[in-house]
């Protein structure tokens, strides 16, 4: 009995390994058809944000069926918890990666008003601290985990920076307001990104220590 639930056990953290690799190459991704004005990579983006959300609904039914059937206690009672609010933020970043696509579809027609230096940098910073997380949780690393939690901060300061110049150039020339809220819109969806593996880092600290911050994003 105990050996089958261990084979459970490694099947559900290898698709949940699957999944977070999903949701890093879809930031990936977005940022290069972003940088690219890539509209068929953009789309490509939007069109596989189904394969997240099947994944999540997968590693949802997995760990029902385990805590029904092996009825864990104690810390993998915890660990099973912990993964079913892991792939929820895991698909909110799949979710975001296609709302950003959908904006570098609709401003692919022209050139953006502005070097867009800050933003891919919080696509890097986002893509590292889902990685890590997720690198946290195989590795039962609390430190690790406490780690991305702390990047959060910096991720918050760009989009801050962004959004600072964003309002300069509108106050210069109304004419790129548009524009301009569609890129501020774009930075606040990688925030959302940073904020929801700053959440799957807090899941991967329950799991370990039984204590839970507050997640920080819902949507």
């Amino acid at each position: 009995m105990r050996s089958r639930y261990n084979d459970q056990l490694i099947q559900l953290n290898d698709r949940l390994i699957e999944m977070g690799a999903v949701a890093e190459n879809a930031i990936a991704e977005a940022k290069k058809a972003l940088l690219d004005q890539d509209v068929a990579v953009a789309q490509r983006i939007i069109d596989s944000d189904d394969e997240i959300d099947r994944m999540e609904k997968e590693i949802e039914g997995m760990c029902l069926k385990l805590l029904l059937q092996q009825q864990p206690v104690a810390g993998d009672l915890r660990l099973v918890s912990s993964i079913l609010k892991i792939i929820t933020d895991l698909e909110r970043i799949g979710d975001h990666a296609s709302d950003i696509s959908e904006f570098t579809i609709a401003l692919a027609g022209g050139p953006y008003i502005k070097n867009l230096e800050h933003i891919p940098q919080m696509a890097e910073m986002t893509m590292k601290m889902v990685s890590q997380s997720i690198e946290a949780y195989t590795r039962r690393d609390l430190a690790l985990a406490e780690q991305v939690m702390e990047q959060d901060d910096a991720v918050d300061e760009i989009f801050r920076q962004v959004k600072r110049e964003l309002i300069h150039l509108v106050n210069e020339d109304a004419e790129k307001g548009d524009q301009a809220i569609d890129l501020l819109m774009i930075a606040k969806y990688f925030e959302r990104i940073g904020d929801h593996a700053t959440n799957v880092a807090e899941w991967v600290e329950f799991s370990l220590t039984g204590v839970h911050r507050r997640s920080r994003a819902t949507k």
